[in-house]
């Protein structure tokens, strides 16, 4: 890990280092073009060969579609029913209603918001069934009314999706779910194959390769967001307890190789401590050899000089997940701009918000949350605006297209106006207002 402080002679290159996110690798990129020009022009044979290379199972046209029926323990239901419930819950809060106004000269505007048709959901497989990623994902598509939900996983070495993320995929809503992981599962659903219907929008997070493919197939469809590996930033000052942060630090470490770790804080003796409490916390837990490659890799603590330095700090971080243990955690919250998601004081573990807060922990890294926001339900609605006017709103509405029209040089558009108030046959054609 690396100690950064604000005393050091070279602190202020440390922290640029700190803050210069990854960009796509250019051997990722062209991996993933190969990937996506094959699956295009061949389809299920494509998909069916990439699995392989990459070490899934091997399948073919029939198997590729999971079809079993999951069977869990009474726990496993009551966690996932229970976690269910506040992500609808918070999901349904979130949706985007319908509305109308009525403009300066009388004519009816307003936009509607209907669900898209069908949806791509990845879900991670990788080290871990990602099950909370199901309830995260598919339970906000099934909340905006979404009728075809198909999800792409990973499956096992024996060909099969865990149980406890296929029962979790099932209680949320999923219609479609296809045994294929990587950025051969997102060409797969962006362009359709024999067997998979291509879908209108792209969501869920993924590995490099799963976010370069989403990258390349926006425009071909939808996609959410670009959510990589996943980053935890603890913003703390000396009423934190050290195990506490290094227990949280290390609960985002555990999703392994890429993962990004920072601690900030105002007490020297805190971080001093916390990192102890990181070296030793480590040899306790089982995905050991995940946590100590990050813990080389990809964490960084930062002693700063005032709490302001550690907002600035953590606005210009944009984490995706934000934990401030401080004496007054709504006062730093309300200051952070950046965040994918914030965890107020020291009884909010990110854990409550990977698993079953409410919130979506689908989320922007990489500096994303600067300009993006996380998953959220209305991302699968799609938004149309519309304006309905009668006689007098077109009267009174044609002076100011007419002036625009000339402004632009554009007589057609103008014309297009004027011309409906030129025969008083327009006005027995004009219906009552309405929405349409």
């Amino acid at each position: 890990m690396e100690i950064l402080r604000y005393t050091d002679p070279d602190f202020a290159t440390g922290l640029k280092k700190l803050l210069r996110k990854a960009t796509p690798q250019e051997a990722v990129e062209n991996t993933v073009r190969e990937i996506l020009r094959d699956v295009r022009s061949h389809g299920d044979s494509a998909v069916i060969a990439c699995t392989e290379r990459f070490g899934g199972p091997r399948l073919t046209p029939e198997t590729l579609r999971e079809t079993r029926k999951a069977t869990v323990a009474l726990k496993t239901r009551r966690a996932v029913a229970a976690a269910h419930k506040n992500v609808r819950s918070f999901a349904r809060k979130s949706l985007r209603k319908n509305w109308q106004m009525k403009n300066a000269q009388g004519a009816l505007t307003g936009e509607r918001f209907m669900p898209f048709e069908r949806v791509g959901i990845y879900v991670p497989g990788g080290t871990a069934p990602l099950v909370s990623t199901a309830i995260m994902t598919v339970t906000l598509a099934a909340a905006a009314g979404v009728p075809e939900i198909v999800v792409t996983t990973p499956a096992d070495a024996s060909g099969n999706v865990n149980d406890a993320l296929l029962f979790a995929l099932e209680y949320a809503g999923a219609t479609e779910v296809y045994k294929i992981g990587g950025a051969q599962a997102i060409a797969a659903m962006a362009y359709g194959t024999q067997t998979i219907k291509g879908v209108q929008k792209i969501a869920g997070p993924g590995n490099a390769y799963v976010v370069e493919a989403k990258r390349q197939v926006f425009g071909e469809v939808a996609i959410d967001l670009l959510p990589g590996p996943s980053e935890v930033l603890v913003l703390a000052d000396e009423s934190a307890h050290a195990s506490w942060v290094a227990a949280e630090l290390l609960a985002q470490a555990e999703h392994g190789k890429g993962s990004g770790l920072v601690f900030v804080t105002t007490s020297a003796h805190l971080l001093e401590a916390v990192q102890t409490e990181l070296l030793r916390q480590t040899l306790l837990l089982s995905r050991r050899e995940h946590l100590e490659g990050v813990l080389a890799s990809g964490a960084h603590l930062v002693l700063v000089e005032t709490m302001d330095k550690a907002v600035e700090l953590c606005n210009a971080y944009a984490p995706e997940h934000c934990a401030i243990v401080t004496t007054a955690p709504d006062s730093i919250g309300e200051q952070i701009h950046t965040a994918g998601a914030l965890f107020l004081g020291a009884f909010s573990p990110v854990a409550a918000g990977d698993f079953m807060a409410g919130p979506s922990h689908t989320l922007p890294t990489g500096g994303g949350g600067k300009s993006f926001p996380g998953l959220m339900a209305d991302m699968f609605q799609r938004r149309t605006s519309w304006v309905k006017m009668d006689r007098d709103a077109l009267e009174k509405s044609v002076p100011i297209i007419e002036a625009f029209s000339t402004l632009e040089g554009l007589d057609a558009h103008g014309r297009s106006a004027s011309i409906r108030l030129e025969s008083e046959a327009a006005s027995s054609l004009a219906s009552p207002l309405g929405p349409p």
